[in-house]
Order: structure tokens, then C-alpha cells, then sequence
């Protein structure tokens, strides 16, 4: 079976999940995306804003209210003020599916952002591509845009992240891998992806666990990763369930390298790390090491400026969740500025942005490829007293 035939039939339930919940699978009948040159351009967010997802919702939400009243106070897009519409889906499937429909159907609005994770947004996939209205995912993996017409992301791809893991662990020797993983849609096929790419690197995967996002317990599952005798340990999930998963592996006294995904990009895997997180090595993007940038890094005034308006506006550090934000705010302003509200036009001029120097990356989106960031957007970063630090570009 080819790797991507076995990505796409993962969503494929979650897809049924959405369009049952919608009027079952048709057209919404709103006339949203009909290109209407007067009044408000309308953008629509489905973030997690409450539940597990929310260090990754709120964030999202405080980038995107921020950039809409500086846009708006700068005159919006061509004098047309923009209405940004958020809305709350619980950090649940179904709710990202309900609010996703109301938007579309209710308020009308002309290009949808998010979810936050992985899960909701390939709830939000099958109504965004049966309204074909665009839809910017700020989530990771890469089944939300693979194959898609309609839906785009800007968190970089779990299977570039996973390049960069085991492309360094090719580096240092390692043989043997073990991976404990979040079990909803953010990690679902990232053991195949590891067992796939590990091939060619000489990398085995020995042994895999799963965990629930709202986890509190990791005893059971670092016990098993630690009877596999792995070379090194992959945790894969988000906070804080991914940091206490980090402390539960150093409390069983294992002493093997641990790498973790780009989910933990926020102080808050600290707050539930604690020192277990010192020596962690982590791929993401170059937020929280612009103090530590190369002064020729190109995406370097991009982020200080970010960082500068955050803390001004919100008094604490963004997070790379709110990076993810950002980007998905830009790439739809800068294609509302060339291509108005036509739905079509709208969606094309977003398949040809390239060069877009954003938070997560340089974009380079195109008809294939809807994601628009490659291995490049990431680098390696080390955890040590209670911050990331730049290990390798």
C-alpha cells in the first residue's frame, strides 16, 4: 500500500463523522465566497479555545483579534473593513463540524481559519470542500491537505518534523526507536511514518504506545518504552499531557535521549516538564529562539516584530501555536488584497503565493502542495532551564 493511500484513510472516519453532522454532506445553500464587492470581508476561526486544545486555541485567538483591530485601524483591504468571526469548538470534532457550518451558513463569511488540531480540522475538511469555500489550518498533520482543493495549512507537516527527528538520530548512531504518541488524529500515522522514513536511515521502530490528550498518568506506558531498550524515545503530543508524559519517563529513572514533536512549542510544557524537560531535543519552528537567530536569518524581523506586538498587546510570549495563526491571518489577507472575495479566484491566488516569509516558515504553496513549508522551516532546539535553545539550523 502506498504511503499516502494509508495517510488518507485515516480521516476518511472523521470526514463521515462531519458531514453527518451537516446537512448530510450538501451544499450549505449560503451565499458565502460569492465574491460580493461591498460591505465587511468575512473571516471565520474555529479554534479550541476551552478543553484540551486550549494552550493552543487561546493563543490563536489573541493573534488573530490583534491583527484584525491593526488592520482594520490601518484602513482593512482596499477601505473594506474585515469582521473576524470566532468561534469555540471545545476542543471536539463535533464542535469544530457545528461551528464550521454555521459560519458558512449563518454568517457567511468568505474564508474559514483553523482548528487548532488535527482532529477538528479534518472535521472542518469535507463542509469547507463541499461549499468550496478556503480553509487555513493552523493544525500538523498532513492528511488535512493532502489531496485537498479547497483547505490549506501553515503548521509545518508531521512528516517534516519526523525527517528532522530522524535525521539527526541517523547522525548520532541510533538503531532503535520507541514512540509514545497522543492518540487522536495529531498522531494517528505517525508510527507508520517513523517505520516508512526509518527504513532508509537504518532506524527501527521497537515499540509504540498511545495516550488520551487529557491524560495524567503516563506510568503504564513509560514502563513499556523503557523495556523496549531503545536507542531514544519519541513522545508525540501536545501540552500539557506531553509534558507530564516527559516527566513520568524520567521519574521510572530511564537515561535514553528523548525527542519530542513540534506540539510542546509553549511555556506551558515547561510548567508540566519541570527539569525532566532539560537535554529534550525538539524540531520546530524559530519563534522561540529569534534571540538566538543568525543576524542573516530571513524570517528573523518577522518574528521580533510578532513578538514585539504580542507582548505589548498581551503583556507575556506568544507561542508557535500563535505563530501558526498569524501565517494563516496573512497568507488570507495578502489573497483577499489580490483576488477580492471570489471564492475561486481566492483559492488560486493562494496556490500561487510563494515567498511569503511568515513565522512558521517561508511559504511556497502551489496547486500540489498545500501545506508550502518543507523540512528548511524547522530547527533544532534543545530544552534547558525552562526554555528552548537553537541546537542546529
Amino acid at each position: 500500500m502506498k504511503w499516502s493511500r494509508l495517510r488518507f484513510a485515516i480521516p476518511a472516519a472523521i470526514a463521515t463523522l462531519a458531514l453527518g453532522l451537516t446537512a448530510c454532506g450538501s451544499n450549505l445553500g449560503g451565499d458565502s465566497g460569492s465574491g460580493d464587492e461591498e460591505g465587511p470581508i468575512k473571516i471565520g476561526a474555529v479554534l479550541d479555545i476551552t478543553g484540551v486544545g486550549a494552550n493552543l486555541g487561546v493563543p490563536e485567538q489573541n493573534t488573530l483579534k490583534m491583527l484584525a483591530k491593526k488592520l482594520n485601524d490601518s484602513g482593512g483591504i482596499d477601505g473594506r473593513e474585515v469582521e473576524l468571526i470566532i468561534k469555540d469548538n471545545q476542543s471536539t470534532e463535533d464542535g469544530a463540524a457545528k461551528a464550521t457550518t454555521q459560519l458558512i451558513q449563518d454568517d457567511k463569511v468568505n474564508l474559514l481559519i483553523g482548528a487548532s488540531r488535527t482532529g477538528p480540522s479534518l472535521a472542518m475538511r469535507p463542509i469547507a470542500e463541499q461549499n468550496k469555500i478556503p480553509l487555513i489550518s493552523v493544525a500538523a498533520n498532513a492528511s488535512i491537505v493532502e489531496g485537498s482543493e479547497w483547505v490549506f495549512k501553515t503548521a509545518q507537516n508531521d512528516n517534516v518534523v519526523i525527517e528532522r527527528i530522524l535525521d539527526d538520530a541517523q547522525d548520532k548512531g541510533y538503531k532503535k526507536v520507541a514512540l509514545a504518541r497522543d492518540a487522536t488524529g495529531f498522531g494517528e500515522g505517525i508510527a507508520d511514518q517513523i517505520t516508512a522514513m526509518g527504513k532508509d536511515r537504518g532506524i527501527e521502530l521497537t515499540a509504540t504506545e498511545s495516550f488520551e490528550p487529557s491524560a495524567t498518568d503516563f506510568t503504564a506506558q513509560m514502563t513499556k518504552l523503557r523495556s523496549a531498550d531503545a536507542d531514544a524515545v519519541i513522545i508525540w503530543g501536545i501540552t500539557p499531557s506531553a509534558g507530564l508524559a516527559q516527566k513520568a519517563y524520567k521519574q521510572i529513572g530511564v537515561d535514553k535521549p528523548v525527542y519530542q514533536s513540534h506540539g510542546v512549542g509553549n511555556k506551558e510544557f515547561f510548567d508540566a516538564a519541570g527539569d525532566s524537560a532539560d537535554g529534550v531535543i525538539a524540531p520546530m519552528g524559530r519563534l522561540l529562539v529569534v534571540d538566538q537567530l543568525p543576524a542573516d536569518d530571513k524570517q528573523a524581523d518577522v518574528i521580533k516584530a510578532y513578538v514585539d506586538d504580542y507582548k505589548a498587546e498581551f503583556g507575556s510570549d506568544p507561542s508557535t501555536f500563535g505563530g501558526h495563526a498569524y501565517d494563516a491571518w496573512n497568507v488570507a489577507v495578502e489573497a483577499f488584497k489580490k483576488a477580492g472575495t471570489d471564492p475561486e479566484k481566492l483559492r488560486d491566488t493562494i496556490e500561487s503565493t510563494t515567498g511569503l516569509v511568515g513565522i512558521s516558515g517561508i511559504f511556497n504553496f502551489s496547486k500540489e502542495d498545500h501545506s508550502g513549508l518543507d523540512a528548511s522551516a524547522l530547527i533544532l532546539a534543545v530544552a534547558k532551564n525552562g526554555r528552548w535553545n537553537l541546537d542546529k539550523v
